[in-house]
C-alpha cells in the first residue's frame, strides 16, 4: 500500500530512481539527484499567465466573417485541441505521478499538470468569446467520430496502466512489475508523441489564421500554450533519455526493444488518424523536424527508412506552408513578447 510520506529514517532520496522505487519523504530540493527536473519546474512557473490577459475582441468579428469551410477548421481544431488538453489536464498526476519516487520529479509533474489545467481554461475562453452558444461546440466533441478515433488512440496507453496500477498498489504480489513498467513506457512514449507532434500540428493550424491577420488573439493564446507544451516535450523527453543513457531503471532498455513495434504503430496512428493526413503536405517540415528527434530519443534508428513516411517536400519553399518548426516556435516568440 502506498503512503503519502514515508518515515524510513535510513532512506537515502539520492538514490531512488525516477519510478517504482521507495514512497517519497520531505520535499527537499537541495541535494537533486536529477536537477534538471527542477529547472523545468521553475521554468514553467516562471511562464505563468492567463488567457484573460489576451482580448478577443478582434476574434470575435473575425469569426463572423469566415467563410463555412474556414469555420469548419477551425472550430474542429479547437475542439480537437480541447480534447487533448482534457486528458493531459488529469493524465500526468492520474498516470505517472502514483509511481514516482524522486521529489523534483514529483514537483515537475504536479506544475505540469496546472499548466495543462490553464490551456483547458483557454479554450474554454476562447470558445465563450468567439460562439453565441458555447455549448453546442463542446456538446459534440464527444460525439465527433474522428475526435473519437484520435481520443482512442491517446488514452489507451494511459488508461492501461492506470488500471494496472491500481492493482499493484492493492497487492504487488499479484502484479508483475515488469510488466507494469512495459506500460509507463509506453504511456509515456505516447506523452510524448502527444506532446511533440500532435500538438504542434493543432498549433500550425491555429497560427495559419493568425499569420492571415485573422484571429490574432486565439493565434496568441496558442503560442503561450505552444511555449508550455515545449516545456512538458522536454520532460518526457529527459525521462526517457534519463531511462536510455542514464539507467535509471535497468529493466527499462530491455522494454524499449521490446516495444519498438508497438512504438511504431503509435507513430503511425498519430499521422494518419483523423484529419491530420490534411496538413501532413503542407505543414510537412514541422512533421518531420518534430518526429526526427523524437525518433532517436527512442533509439529508432537513425536511418531514413526506418523513420515514418513523412519526407515529402512542399514545391514551394519559399511560401509559409512548409516552413520548419523552429520558425513557427518564432512565431510564438513574435507573439509574446507584448502580452497587453
Amino acid at each position: 500500500m502506498k503512503n503519502v510520506f514515508n518515515r524510513d529514517k535510513g532512506l537515502e532520496v539520492a538514490k531512488q530512481p525516477m519510478f517504482f522505487g521507495e514512497d517519497l519523504q520531505v520535499q527537499q530540493y537541495a541535494d537533486m539527484k536529477y536537477p534538471i527536473f527542477d529547472k523545468l519546474n521553475q521554468q514553467q512557473l516562471g511562464y505563468f499567465w492567463r488567457p484573460e490577459e489576451v482580448s478577443l475582441q478582434k476574434d470575435r468579428n473575425d469569426y463572423l466573417n469566415l467563410n463555412d469551410q474556414q469555420k469548419f477548421i477551425f472550430t474542429s481544431n479547437l475542439k480537437y485541441q480541447t480534447m487533448l488538453d482534457s486528458v493531459q489536464g488529469r493524465g500526468p498526476c492520474l498516470a505517472f505521478l502514483p509511481f514516482v519516487s524522486n521529489p523534483e520529479l514529483e514537483g515537475c509533474i504536479i506544475t505540469w499538470d496546472f499548466m495543462e489545467t490553464i490551456h483547458s481554461r483557454s479554450y474554454t475562453y476562447i470558445i465563450k468569446n468567439l460562439y453565441s452558444n458555447p455549448n453546442e461546440v463542446f456538446d459534440t466533441i464527444i460525439h465527433d467520430e474522428k475526435i473519437e478515433a484520435r481520443s482512442a488512440s491517446v488514452t489507451k496507453a494511459y488508461d492501461e496502466l492506470i488500471e494496472m496500477g491500481y492493482k499493484w498498489h492493492l497487492n504487488k504480489d499479484k502484479v508483475d512489475l515488469y510488466e507494469l513498467k512495459k506500460k509507463m513506457y509506453l504511456a509515456m512514449a505516447t506523452v510524448n508523441i502527444l506532446e511533440g507532434l500532435r500538438f504542434y500540428v493543432s498549433f500550425a493550424c491555429s497560427f495559419a489564421f493568425g499569420e492571415l491577420k485573422m484571429l490574432e488573439g486565439s493565434a496568441k493564446i496558442i503560442s503561450f500554450i505552444a511555449r508550455d507544451e515545449s516545456q512538458h516535450l522536454a520532460m518526457s523527453q529527459t525521462i526517457i533519455n534519463n531511462w536510455h543513457d542514464r539507467n535509471d531503471d535497468k529493466d527499462m532498455k530491455k522494454i524499449q526493444k521490446e516495444c519498438e513495434k508497438d512504438l511504431y504503430k503509435m507513430y503511425d496512428d498519430a499521422l494518419t488518424v483523423g484529419n491530420i493526413s490534411i496538413f501532413q503536405r503542407k505543414y510537412d517540415w514541422v512533421i518531420r523536424k518534430t518526429v526526427t528527434p523524437i525518433c532517436r530519443i527512442h533509439g529508432k534508428s537513425k536511418n531514413e527508412s526506418d523513420r515514418p513516411n513523412t519526407t515529402i517536400r512542399p514545391k514551394n519553399k519559399s511560401t509559409s506552408v512548409g516552413r520548419p518548426l523552429a520558425e513557427f516556435k518564432g512565431y510564438t516568440k513574435r507573439t509574446t513578447r507584448n502580452r497587453d
